[in-house]
Order: structure tokens, then C-alpha cells, then sequence
């Protein structure tokens, strides 16, 4: 199979691999995908920041996968995840907590400020 990156860059849909649902969505780049694959923890490649990271290297929150899956077009990566804590950085247990009118729709699992106090979030 030949992954097809867009920019260097494909897009990661994450799925609790137990629930069925939707935790959030980020970008990988080829360095990311075989650090994610090598060592079973999810590793992402961060837009604004330019780097590599690995889900839960501050938090603790980290993402076991068991399972990639590629869409039929090749363009698109679903990592099946065992989620430990939550998954999104505002504290959320998925980054899909609200709807597009603002209401939130989950509570937080965690306080942001506390998990990343001197270490930006």
C-alpha cells in the first residue's frame, strides 16, 4: 500500500478502539506513522509547533493503538486507540465536546491548568 501525504502530511482520524468514538483528528508525517507503528504509542506531527510529538508526552494521556486502518483512497489514516485519560488537550475526553453553536455537550476529565502548569499546553 502506498500512502499518499498531502504536503508531506496525512491526516489522522482516532477512534477509541473500545467505544467506537471519535477522540480527534490530527496530522502524521512519515517519521510520526513509523514512530507510531514502532513502539505502539501514537505520535503525531504538530502544524503550529513543526515537530514530532508523541500523545501524552506531557500529559500522560497517552494513546496505545492497536490497529491502522487506511481509507480507500490511501489518504487517510484511522488510528484504533486504547485511550488513557482523555484525548484532547482542553481537558475534554475527546476534542468533538461541543457543538458548532458553542454548547458544550461533555465535562472536562481534567484540569488543563494543572496537568500542564510550566509546561505549555
Amino acid at each position: 500500500m502506498q500512502l499518499n501525504f498531502a504536503d508531506g502530511l496525512i491526516p489522522v482520524i482516532v477512534q477509541d478502539i473500545g467505544t467506537r468514538e471519535v477522540l480527534m483528528l490530527a496530522y502524521a508525517d512519515e517519521e510520526a506513522l513509523e514512530l507510531s507503528k514502532n513502539t505502539g504509542y501514537a505520535h503525531y506531527y504538530s502544524r503550529s509547533r513543526k515537530k514530532i510529538w508523541k500523545k501524552g508526552e506531557e500529559s500522560g494521556h497517552v494513546q496505545r493503538i492497536v490497529r491502522i486502518l487506511a481509507d480507500c483512497d490511501e489518504d487517510t489514516i484511522l488510528y484504533q486507540v486504547e485511550q488513557h485519560g482523555a484525548a484532547c488537550h482542553t481537558g475534554h475526553r475527546t476534542c468533538f465536546y461541543r457543538t458548532i453553536d458553542g454548547e458544550e455537550i461533555e465535562a472536562k476529565v481534567f484540569d488543563p491548568e494543572k496537568v500542564y502548569a510550566n509546561k505549555g499546553a
